[in-house]
């Protein structure tokens, strides 16, 4: 098993990749702390699943990331690996921009994952395999109509999970981050099922001519939590299924 007896904390794990990488994670021998709202069933999408511990949290709350933190590290006594996953999407055109919709998307998709990164660096330092892996996305280099907030969210992603690379790498720990293409999570499936034409546009986008699964994320997360992946660190590992070869 790839990952025995390491502690790891999976944002965001009620649902679609999250659940994926705790689930793959405890699989694999990892004793994981799963995060996610409350009222998300977090519970019931783990039931009977060995190895993991669900706390309901907003990621966004002040203090949640130290919460996070010591419930993980009261449970197994150490940790190992920061899985940064939970995000919100927003679509709004700048014109319309306001400051509760940019502020919201931040706080989560960028401000939560670097409280919690220095919350754990304490503990990631004692670790012999410290391992930080955030959740961007494939707009963190692209970009559409009304996803500013949600773009600017994910380059920031990227930024800082270089620099966490660039600044821990003398403690032995990496920093890489994840960059989905077209998956179908619970943030998407509720408009694909309602519009299959629009699945169908994406699939057909991709090189490989399908929609990515949570699965594809989690394989990719557990490359770079293992030893496989020691050596790779400041990496963005794009996981989309060629949808960006033809951008």
């Amino acid at each position: 098993m790839r990952l025995e007896n390491r502690s790891a904390i999976v944002t965001g794990a009620a649902s679609g990749i999250g659940q994926a990488c705790a689930q793959l994670f405890a699989k694999e021998g990892a004793h994981v702390l799963a995060v996610d709202l409350p009222g998300k069933n977090l519970a019931a999408a783990h039931e009977g699943r060995k190895g993991i511990t669900c706390l309901e949290k907003d990621i966004a709350a002040e203090g949640a990331a130290e919460d996070i933190v010591r419930t993980a590290t009261d449970k197994s006594g150490r940790l190992d690996i920061v899985l940064n996953n939970a995000g919100v999407s927003s679509y709004t055109r700048i014109e319309d921009m306001t400051d509760e919709v940019w502020q919201r998307t931040l706080s989560v998709n960028l401000t939560a994952q670097m409280r919690l990164c220095q919350a754990a660096l304490p503990h990631l330092k004692q670790s012999p395999a410290g391992r930080i892996i955030n959740v961007a996305s494939v707009m963190a280099e692209g970009t559409d109509y009304g996803l500013s907030a949600y773009c600017a969210s994910k380059a920031g992603v990227a930024g800082l999970t270089r620099t966490l690379a660039l600044e821990l790498g003398k403690f032995g720990i990496t920093a890489n981050y994840l960059e989905p293409g077209a998956i179908k999570t619970g943030m998407t499936s509720p408009l694909w099922d309602a519009r299959p034409d629009v699945a169908e546009i994406w699939a057909k986008k991709s090189a490989l001519r399908r929609l990515g699964q949570p699965i594809d994320l989690a394989r990719g997360a557990l490359f770079l939590a293992s030893d496989d992946g020691g050596f790779v660190t400041g990496h963005g590992l794009v996981v989309d299924g060629g949808l960006m070869l033809r951008v």
